[in-house]
Formats: C-alpha cells, sequence, structure tokens
C-alpha cells in the first residue's frame, strides 16, 4: 500500500513535531480524523499534560484533547525516535526574529536536524512554521538530500501554513481553508490529500513552497499596514479633536471597497508584528526595500511609547508627574479573551512606565502572573478599592467579561487604548485616538 493510499484510509501514521499554538489544535484534529498521531514536544511539562489530557491551550478544551488520548489515537513524547514509525512529519515550531529584526530559523534547523536520523524512504514531511520565502527549499530540503534522499521521488517535502487565530470563535483549524504547495506536484499531491481527510475548510493548491510561504506573509502584511495606517490617523485625530472610533464606525457602512481595522496600543501574538518581517529580510537579497512593511513597523512599534507619553499628559493636567505615579493597566494578554502575551504591547508599556519611575500593577482573568524583566507580576482583583487607589488605569487589552462601568465610576483617571469604554461618557475618561481641540 503507497503513502497516498495509507493517508487516504486514515491508516498513515503522523509526528507532529511543536505543541505549541498551531501543534496542539494540529494534532487533536488529526486524532480526532481517526489518524494515529504522536507530538513530538521538547518541554517535559508539556509532554505530561498532553498524556494525562490537559490542555495548556484555551483554543483547545481539555475534554477534546482527553478523548483523543484516551481513545488511543494521541500520545506525546520528547523522542526524535518516533520519526521512523511515521509516514507524515509535520514541523510547528516558533520562527521569531532576532534583535536585528532578521529570521530566526534555529528552531527549524534543530527539530530537522535531530529527526534526519531517524527520516527513510516514503515519508512526508511538512513545514507549518510561517517563514520567509524559499526556507522549505533552502534549509530542509538540502538536510533531507544530504542523507541520500531524492525529495520527490524518496522523500516527500511542502510547506503549509499555519492559520490559527487565538481566540477566534468562527475559525477553528477544522474549518479554515488550507493552502499547499510541494517541491514536486506529487509532493503537493500527498500534503493536500492529508489535509482534506482532517479539514473541512478545504485545500487550494499552488506551485511551489515559496508561493504557499509568500501567502502566509500576503496575509500578515496586508494586516500590518492597514493596523499602521489606522494607528497614523488615531494620532492625527487626536491633535484636530476627532474621534477616530466615530470615523471607523462610520466608514464601516460603505458596503464595499472597505474593511475597517481598529487603532491600539501596539501589536502583539507571534504573527503580526513579526511574520512581515521575514519578508522585508529576503526582499534585501533582491537589492528590493519593502518601504510598506518597514513604515508599518516604524509606526506600530511607536504605539506603546505614545500610549506611555499620552499617559504622563493625562496625569500632568490633574497635577501628577509620572514618576511615582501609580498605574493600573487592564489586560496583559495581547487580544481580548485569550492567556496569550507574545509580544503584547501592554508589557512593553508596563516596561516603559517602571523605566519613568511609575508603580505598575495589573488585572487580567485569563493571565494570572506574568514576568516582566526578571519580576514575576500577579494579577490583582478589580476591586473598587483597588482602582481608587490608583493614579490612572489604562485599558490596554479589552477583555469582554471586565465591567468597565465600573472601572470608569471608580478609577480617578482612565485611559481606554482598545475602545472598551464605548457607550461611556465621563469627564475622567479619554480614548486612544480622540482629543480635543
Amino acid at each position: 500500500m503507497d503513502l497516498k493510499e495509507r493517508i487516504e484510509k486514515r491508516e498513515a501514521r503522523i509526528a507532529v513535531i511543536g505543541l505549541g499554538y498551531v501543534g496542539l489544535p494540529l494534532v487533536v484534529e488529526k486524532a480526532r480524523a481517526g489518524f494515529t498521531v504522536v507530538g513530538i514536544e521538547r518541554n517535559p511539562k508539556r509532554v505530561a499534560m498532553v498524556n494525562r489530557g490537559e490542555s495548556y491551550i484555551s483554543d483547545v478544551p481539555s475534554s477534546a484533547l482527553k478523548s483523543v488520548v484516551d481513545s488511543g489515537n494521541l500520545r506525546a513524547t520528547d523522542d526524535f525516535a518516533a520519526v521512523s514509525s511515521s509516514d507524515v512529519i509535520t514541523i510547528c515550531v516558533p520562527t521569531p526574529l532576532d534583535q536585528n529584526k532578521q529570521p530566526d530559523t534555529q528552531y527549524i534547523e534543530y527539530v530537522v536536524d535531530h529527526a534526519l536520523p531517524h527520516l527513510h524512504r516514503g515519508q512526508l514531511v511538512i513545514l507549518e512554521s510561517t517563514t520567509y520565502p524559499g526556507t522549505t527549499e533552502e534549509v530542509i530540503a538540502p538536510r533531507i538530500e544530504s542523507r541520500g534522499l531524492k525529495i520527490g521521488k524518496d522523500v516527500f517535502l511542502a510547506f503549509s501554513p499555519e492559520r490559527v487565530d487565538p481566540g477566534n470563535p468562527r475559525y477553528k483549524v477544522r474549518n479554515t481553508p488550507k493552502v499547499v504547495g510541494g517541491v514536486t506536484a506529487k509532493c503537493t499531491e500527498l500534503a493536500a490529500c492529508l489535509y482534506e481527510q482532517v479539514l473541512d475548510g478545504g485545500v487550494f493548491r499552488v506551485s511551489s513552497p515559496r508561493v504557499a510561504e509568500l501567502t502566509k506573509l500576503l496575509e500578515n502584511v496586508f494586516r500590518i499596514v492597514n493596523i499602521s495606517l489606522v494607528n497614523e490617523l488615531a494620532l492625527l485625530c487626536e491633535r484636530i479633536g476627532i474621534d477616530i472610533w466615530e470615523v471607523i464606525e462610520a466608514a464601516k457602512t460603505k458596503p464595499f471597497g472597505y474593511m475597517p481595522f481598529y487603532p491600539g496600543p501596539g501589536l502583539g501574538g507571534h504573527c503580526i508584528p513579526l511574520d512581515p518581517f521575514y519578508l522585508s529580510w529576503k526582499a534585501k537579497e533582491y537589492d528590493f526595500t519593502t518601504r510598506f512593511i518597514e513604515l508599518a513597523g516604524q509606526i506600530n512599534d511607536a504605539m506603546p511609547r505614545h500610549v506611555v507619553e499620552r499617559a504622563m499628559e493625562l496625569l500632568n493636567e490633574k497635577g501628577k508627574p509620572l514618576n511615582g505615579a501609580n498605574v493600573f493597566l487592564l489586560g496583559v494578554a495581547y487580544k481580548k479573551d485569550i492567556a496569550d502575551v507574545r509580544e503584547s504591547p501592554a508589557l512593553k508599556i508596563a516596561q516603559l512606565l517602571r523605566d519613568r519611575g511609575a508603580s505598575v500593577s495589573y488585572h487580567d482573568p485569563f493571565v494570572p502572573e506574568v514576568k516582566l524583566g526578571e519580576e514575576t507580576m500577579e494579577s490583582l482583583p478589580l476591586t473598587e478599592d483597588i482602582l481608587r487607589s490608583r493614579d490612572l488605569t489604562v485599558i490596554t487589552t479589552a477583555h469582554t467579561g471586565v465591567d468597565y462601568r465600573l472601572v470608569v465610576e471608580a478609577a480617578p483617571l482612565v485611559f481606554d487604548t482598545r475602545n472598551a469604554t464605548a457607550g461611556i461618557s465621563a469627564p475622567n475618561l479619554t480614548r486612544l485616538g480622540t482629543g480635543t481641540l
């Protein structure tokens, strides 16, 4: 029985390397589809939790995880030897930027190098980690072929970008369309066949891994550029006394040619603040400057500092310096109703406030504790007494379960960077992107 037939009959054994925000939802869906799946993860705590059926990611209910573990369709290990007994190997590891905003592929290289001794003919390897165009063919393919395995004949290699959106109530792994590009036509066929057995959202085939890699980057470049545009307009609105939120609501009434984006205190998460710069870096190889990406990065990177400067102005208007002020942050997750603090602008704001002498504390119903530098901060309860005792409360994440009317009524001064207080008017309340002439 060849590999395609085993996939179609769901008899193929699958290894997923990396059980984070991308890998864990993926192993659960593959196991739910009837495949026998092993998750390979370096973190022993995660391995143990998966094998107990305990989820550490909000988008994956423990009940769903436990069901596939108890059925015998899923197990986790830290041993790369599991690759040898697998027909399909999917790589879902982080691809960060270094301090110079250049791609860091060390995690991809690490897992490929550790999987290599266990690779053999007849296997399919799929990279899902977001990265620059060329990574699949320039970083992974040569390593595989160094073992005498021919891509497209002995081992099949493809790229299929992850499209995980943490906290999205509508689109999950199963119902989100998948893009697939293989090194050869056979590679594409096998990878597409696999996802067709697992997902309901459909599979879109492209001509190469490079096209698939750039597809993911285009999606996030589109977002970073539009977010930076509305952030810049928010700053303008503060100068000229117009409410940016009212402008956006009005523009949304147009049924064509417009899509709403919203300002905020900065960008967070693993995708939008990082992914576009993979492309910006790669473009330099071709003597090309991606000016929109560079400018968007500058605007968005400056937003946390603008929030702090605006906070300083608001305190000064009340005769209170920022140095020595007690500032309370509402939300440290990078977006609402999740526990993910990766690249969170709230943490950047907290550090900038501390650098200017402010005392910083926070409340977040999803994040009980968080690291700020070397210190671990704990979430405080949201009470009238705590709100009244702070000089300034800054809403940095618009979690839906927070009583914002209580916040405005109790806090002496409120700066809302997310429009969480829409519909509330009070003299102590200021929103990002609004101002008075």
